[in-house]
């Protein structure tokens, strides 16, 4: 019987621990918005995506124009890979250029 208890307790302990191990590694997964892909721009929300575009600028000019056109990108065939702050870039320089003109 001792032989029984032994073994069930080191199989319990051993289940709890890989539990803890899972739910650790999902709870370390959080997804930031301004070092993702265009993929998660998609999926996040409105006020997601201004948050990372003030990051991402370092200002509150021009970021609904900035969140529009990354959006916009982000709806191009094959840029689900493209990093978000690629895109902003793109589109910050755009803007940028715009207004010079």
């Amino acid at each position: 019987m001792d032989f029984i208890k032994k073994y069930f307790k080191l199989f319990v302990g051993v289940g709890v621990l890989i539990l803890v191990l899972v739910v650790f590694f999902f709870a370390k997964r959080t997804n930031v918005l301004e070092t993702g892909a265009l993929k998660d721009w998609r999926a996040a929300s409105v006020e997601s995506r201004m948050a990372a575009a003030k990051i991402l600028t370092g200002g509150d000019t021009n970021v609904e124009l900035l969140v529009a056109c990354v959006t916009k990108m982000s709806q191009l065939p094959d840029s689900g890979e493209m990093a978000v702050r690629d895109a902003a870039s793109l589109c910050q320089t755009g803007i940028k250029l715009k207004e010079n003109l």
